[in-house]
């Protein structure tokens, strides 16, 4: 009979396969709903378009044959239309369409709920069968960082409807899940010593937290360039190739909302920093020693500060902005792959 924490590991490993299957599919969902709904709005655009041409045909008909009172200006102001206003054409249309029509949408959100459910299981056999809590590895870390990820999004769907980002949340998610199954597990075990502290809980939990934040606002500032981009291309006149952004708010409002998760993410940087200093002290006797995971947690604060301070004071926005948000989240994934793998260190903690 094997052991309880090894029972628990094959448990936990069950229940992140299960996660990232159901992932799968609610990230299958979500792209069938940009998919469909670029197709909807298509037809929505092609409707509108064809009545509002009719509405201009039909009384310059009229008024050639020389019609009867119904068809003159009174007549043409009662005369009902198709049933399909110029509304269902507009930005009112599509939020309309968004908000009851989209019933893939609604079903990948409640996968999402099932899988993080099912992923919620997975990091707390983990912690069960190691009798800590569950981040003391890379392996640990990718797989509580994932499950943090698809939880701030389903909470910030209370707040807002940002079902647009699902497809790209997900992929992220499954990303890490993948990455920790394949090239990064590790199993079960005891932390070395330098992790046996309750610092380990406070300083853990917060950079995970504040990653997870860091991973939304790089799904929303990737497509407020793509977003961007489009609205240059249709102000010039061109055609619409990406139908599905028209589910996606503009490229101003993509950027405020990441600015403000941003600005809440970069406070719980710093507090990674500054636990991390003390916990440092703790364990080594000094708060700073120009180690590698040090220097690379200081330069993402860096590059973050800069982004928040570029924008507010500097009148940095637009795809610059953009761009600094894209680069501090590669910073955060260098620091947390790369670093922890090739650079030899202090925090050399990957289990590898």
């Amino acid at each position: 009979m094997l052991p309880l924490n090894e029972t628990m590991g094959q448990y936990s490993e069950l229940f992140m396969l299960l996660a990232a299957g159901t992932y799968t599919v609610a990230f299958i969902a979500f792209a069938w709903d940009l998919a469909n709904s670029s197709k909807m709005l298509q037809a929505v655009d092609l409707k509108a378009n064809y009545s509002a041409a009719a509405e201009v045909r039909i009384p310059v008909a009229a008024g050639r044959r020389g019609g009867n009172d119904a068809d003159g200006p009174e007549g043409r102001a009662e005369r009902p239309t198709s049933g399909f206003t110029v509304e269902d054409g507009t930005a009112a249309g599509d939020m309309r369409y968004a908000t009851e029509r989209r019933v893939p949408a609604r079903v990948a959100v409640a996968l999402t709920v099932l899988g993080a459910a099912i992923h919620a299981a997975g990091v707390l056999t983990r912690a069960l069968g190691a009798g800590r809590v569950p981040w003391g590895n890379m392996y640990e870390f990718l797989t509580t960082g994932a499950f943090l990820v698809a939880a701030v999004f389903l909470l910030a769907l209370i707040r807002r409807d940002l079902r647009f980002l699902g497809t790209f949340v997900l992929g992220l998610a499954i990303i890490m899940l993948v990455a920790a199954s394949v090239a990064y597990w590790t199993p079960v075990g005891h932390l070395v010593p330098a992790l046996q502290s309750y610092w380990l809980i406070i300083h853990v939990s917060i950079a995970v937290l504040s990653s997870a934040l860091f991973t939304l606002t790089f799904a929303m500032s990737a497509l407020q360039l793509v977003q961007s981009h489009r609205q240059k291309t249709l102000a010039a006149g061109g055609p619409d190739k990406l139908g599905f952004m028209r589910l996606v708010p503009s490229a101003l409002s993509l950027e405020n909302l990441s600015y403000r998760i941003n600005a809440i993410a970069f406070i719980g940087w710093t507090f990674t920093l500054m636990f991390g200093a003390i916990w440092a002290e703790k364990a080594w006797g000094r708060f700073w020693g120009w180690d590698t995971k040090e220097v690379w947690t200081f330069v993402i604060w860096v590059v973050y500060a800069g982004y928040l301070h570029a924008r507010a004071t500097r009148g940095w926005t637009g795809t610059r902005a953009a761009w600094l948000s894209i680069v501090g989240y590669l910073c955060v994934v260098f620091n947390f792959t790369i670093v922890n793998q090739f650079f030899n260190g202090l925090h050399s903690y990957s289990g590898l």
